[in-house]
């Protein structure tokens, strides 16, 4: 899916329907919106984003969130807020895909980023 110029998406559907890990969906001058999906088992990666904050809205499956020293489960329905400079990762502990929508302030990745599994993302780096 490429870059959309819409400014207002059904993103919880969107967000469900995705199965890529990682799909740039809108990239704004401070603000991106970006689907991701973690397969069982998978996670994000442990991460610090400097000067990047990030949310991250959990829409289907369910994991652990760690950011900075405290873990915490995560479901449909919640956020997770990463400051800036702070480690994070992610992981599904769930059956089925952990998909998600997050935004970061400022934009971390490429316009038009699509990576279909961590691996390449990795790769991309």
């Amino acid at each position: 899916m490429s870059e959309t110029e819409k400014l207002t998406l059904p993103v919880v559907e969107l967000a469900r329907q995705n199965d890529e890990f990682r799909n740039v969906l809108w990239t704004g001058d401070k603000t991106q919106l970006v689907l991701m999906a973690i397969p069982e088992g998978g996670e994000i990666g442990g991460e610090v984003h400097e000067g990047h904050d990030q949310l991250l809205y959990f829409v289907a499956g369910s994991g652990v969130a760690k950011i900075g020293e405290t873990e915490t489960e995560v479901a449909d329905g919640d956020v997770a807020i990463v400051p800036s400079g702070v480690f994070h990762n992610f992981r599904n502990t769930g059956s089925g895909m952990l998909k998600l929508f997050t935004t970061y302030s400022p934009p971390e990745h490429a316009p038009g980023t699509e990576h279909a599994t961590k691996s390449e993302a990795d790769a991309d780096e």
